[in-house]
């Protein structure tokens, strides 16, 4: 009987082995920075904004051992885009920003750490927020088409978890909120650090 209850647990413990080993997904839950750069315009408006903080929540399926695809939702709590032309208008709008985006992932293993690089397509939602912030109420919600790339490392910190450090770039147009004279023809590239834990299954 002990004997059975032995085999029975090992092949419990192999079990579980093989499936860790065969972890093909991971879902993570990050903190984002969100640095817009200053634009100046040959349409003489200019576009300044402060920090924006927020949240990144990933999915991750591994399509072999080093490459995967990735689907990501963020959003930012909120933060003030200025627009500027001299002796015209001044206009802060308060703004909150979402991106959503499909990207592939190459990784890089070394032992327990996991550098990657990544890119692709998506989306950048930019929400004013009408209140007290924002001086202008005629402003509206904008969506624009983006590119998305990065670069970061994976530190495993057991075999379910690991924490990220990245660093990605939005490009995308500069948006105008539906105003004709925010337009500025420039692109944006915005910079958002990334930290967060994954949990794979």
């Amino acid at each position: 009987m002990k004997k059975i209850a032995f085999i029975a647990f090992l092949l419990a413990v192999c079990v579980a082995a093989g499936r860790a080993q065969e972890s093909r997904q991971d879902i993570s839950l990050s903190g984002t920075g969100y640095v817009e750069p200053f634009i100046a315009s040959s349409t003489t408006v200019q576009v300044d904004s402060n920090r924006a903080f927020g949240a990144l929540v990933s999915y991750r399926f591994m399509l072999t051992p080093s490459s995967a695809v990735e689907a990501n939702y963020g959003m930012t709590y909120q933060n003030t885009i200025r627009f500027k032309q001299v002796g015209t208008f001044d206009y802060p709008i308060l703004t909150r920003t979402q991106e959503m985006s499909a990207e592939y992932v190459r990784s890089f293993n070394f032992r327990k750490y996991n550098p990657f690089i990544e890119a692709g397509p998506g989306a950048v939602v930019f929400l004013p927020i009408r209140n007290s912030g924002t001086r202008n109420i005629d402003v509206k919600q904008q969506t624009q088409m983006a590119a998305f790339y990065g670069a970061g490392i994976a530190r495993e910190i057991s075999p379910s978890f690991d924490i990220r450090a990245e660093f990605r770039g939005i490009v995308t147009k500069v948006p105008t909120f539906g105003m004709t004279t925010f337009a500025t023809n420039k692109w944006y590239n915005i910079y958002t650090p990334v930290i967060g834990v994954a949990y794979h299954f």
